[in-house]
Formats: C-alpha cells, structure tokens, sequence
C-alpha cells in the first residue's frame, strides 16, 4: 500500500510539473502584452505586469500606422472555416469508402495517403506557386484554402479511417433488420458514433489552418489578403527595435479564437461515443 501511495505521489508532481511547463508559456505571453516594451527588454525579469498597461492592445487593434488587424482576422476565420468543413466532407466520403467498401487499388490508395503525409508542404511551395499563379489563385481567399485543405487532407482521411473502421457493420445491420434502409441505419446508427472522429479532426485542421505561416506568405502575400500569422510578422523591424510588446498583445488575441473553438467543441468530444448504438 505504501507503495502505491509514493507512485500516485510521484506520478502527481511529473503531472503537476508538466502541466506548470505547459501553461506557463501561455501565461508569460498574456502577462507580457500588459507590459511596456522596455520592461519586456530590460534587464530584470519581471513574471506580473509592474506597469500595467492597455497600449499594447491598443497598438495592435487601432494604431493606424500599421496593417489593421480585423481584416486579417477576417482572412483567417475565413480560410480556417472553410479548410475545415471542405477537408471533413471529403476525407469522411473517403473514409467511408476505404473502410466499407472493397474495390481495386485500395490498398494503394491507403498507402498514398500516408505517402502523401509524409512529404512536407514546404518542398511543394515552388510547385504550388506556379500552380495557383496558372489558376489566378494567388491572393485570393479561395487559393490559400485550396492548398490548406490538400495540406490537411491526408491526415484526416487516416484519422476518420481509423474511427469508421472502429464501429462494427453489425449495428447498421441490426437497424436494417429493424426496418431501417441502409443509408437509415448509417445516418442514425453509424454517423453519431463518427462525431467524435469529426470533432478530433476538426480540431486539428482548425489548428494547422489557423497557426499556418509560410504557405500563407507565399500564396497571400498582398497586405489586404494577409492572415493572422503572416500580419503578426509586421511588427518585425529588421533595422529597428521589434515592438514584442505588442507582439504579445498580438499572439494573445489570436489564441482566443483557437480556445473558443475548443471550448465549444470539447463537450462533444465524447457525446456520440455510446449514441446510436443502443435501440429505443
């Protein structure tokens, strides 16, 4: 019993520490968007903001000196939304398809995909250029998306794989016996066990879209067209003194939209784990 008690303790400080390790980023960038920036440059570390202070913020939403940041939050929602209802559509069709059905080349079809993940986006970026430059794609909204939901694809499509191949035939064909026709039965017994799949891969497009810089450098790369993470290099001065003040400012608002998305969904995570499969 003794030794139960040490490993729970032991196992409750690795967990203590990891979590303090994983938060503590977060909170040292909130806490430095509320400093001035020669308190984030000085010499002395300072973990709470001693010069409180709003000019940060201020900065970054209204200073008119600099690109505006509404728009280029408008170009991330955007982009991000629209990569992550395209790349669900399609990987959850050929999800299905590679794990209901057999057909020709289906194991090779499996193995392009992960092929194709393996290969990283920025060995097509010369390639992809030309491409979207040949389609008058480049700096549109339509283009970034286009490369953003080929470069999610792959992964959501194994992902789904794995969650389709997970739930047994047996209980769409205890719905038919039921009375249910096949899409019925698929609809109302399969699907809802699938949401949590749907969930998790939404939630990874949604972070690869949103955090997503140097495909979005390249393509958008026009002011106007530019996405939160391309607009927070603005504040970069090559010859000058960087503004990371307002940089912090900056990171801290663009993560907000990453945990409302996640509070909203974190909930159905496991909602349709067990739903639909049990009758009545």
């Amino acid at each position: 019993m003794t030794r139960r008690r040490i490993n729970s303790v032991v196992l409750s400080v690795v967990a203590v520490v990891v979590f303090v390790c994983s938060v503590f980023p977060v909170y040292w960038m909130v806490s430095s968007s509320f400093q001035p920036n020669n308190e984030i440059r000085g010499p002395e570390v300072h973990f709470w903001p001693e010069d409180f202070t709003l000019r940060n913020y201020e900065t970054v939403l209204v200073e008119p000196s600099r690109s505006p940041f509404l728009p280029a939050l408008g170009n991330s929602l955007t982009v991000t939304i629209l990569t992550i209802v395209v790349a669900l559509v399609f990987a959850f069709l050929a999800s299905l398809a590679v794990t209901r059905f057999r057909f020709k080349s289906r194991k090779l079809f499996i193995l392009t995909i992960l092929i194709v993940q393996m290969i990283p986006a920025e060995a097509m970026i010369v390639s992809t250029y030309r491409v979207l430059d040949s389609w008058s794609l480049l700096n549109t909204i339509g283009g970034l998306t286009l490369v953003y939901v080929a470069t999610v694809l792959p992964f959501t499509i194994w992902t789904l794989r794995g969650f389709v191949n997970g739930i047994p035939v047996d209980l769409e064909e205890a719905g038919m016996i039921d009375g249910l026709s096949r899409s019925g039965a698929f609809w109302r017994i399969t699907f809802p066990l699938l949401a949590p799949g749907l969930v998790a891969t939404g939630v990874f497009g949604f972070i690869q879209s949103w955090n997503e810089f140097l495909l979005a450098l390249v393509v958008n790369s026009r002011p106007e067209m530019m996405t939160l993470p391309v607009w927070l290099r603005t504040f970069q001065v090559a010859t000058g003194t960087t503004n990371w003040a307002a940089i912090m400012a900056g990171s801290t608002l663009m993560a907000i939209p990453v945990i409302v998305f996640f509070l909203i969904v974190q909930s159905r995570m496991t909602s349709g784990l067990v739903s639909g499969a049990v009758k009545g």
